[in-house]
Parts: C-alpha cells; sequence; structure tokens
C-alpha cells in the first residue's frame, strides 16, 4: 500500500511541477524567433480535451456496469 501511495504522490509531484515550470514560461506567441528555445513542455490545451474524455468515458462505462 505504501508503494502505491508512493507513486500516486510522485506522479501528482510531477505533474505540479511541470505545470508551475509551464506556467512561468512566457507563451511561444509573445517570444518570437526565441519561441523554439522557451517553449512549454505540455501542450495544456490538448492535456484538458483528453482529460475530458477521459472522464466522460469513465462516466458512460461506470453507468454502464452500475445498470448491470
Amino acid at each position: 500500500m505504501q508503494v502505491l501511495l508512493g507513486m500516486v504522490l510522485g506522479a501528482a509531484l510531477l505533474f505540479a511541477g511541470v505545470y508551475i515550470s509551464d506556467s512561468q514560461s512566457t507563451s511561444t506567441v509573445a517570444n518570437g524567433q526565441n519561441a523554439a528555445s522557451n517553449r512549454t513542455l505540455v501542450n495544456w490545451d490538448v492535456v484538458s480535451a483528453d482529460w475530458h474524455v477521459l472522464k466522460t468515458r469513465a462516466h458512460e462505462d461506470w453507468i454502464k456496469l452500475s445498470s448491470r
């Protein structure tokens, strides 16, 4: 159980660290020709869309399973 908790906590810390790093860097549009050197690590719009799809699919599957 401690190993599982450690993995979840480690993933959460990694995600938070990347988010903080990306939020402190300026946007690639504002940087002009230097955009290649200052890109964010994660495209957060894509992450948001994928997370929404995952939540919707999990909810639909839960409804399907609980109706049996």
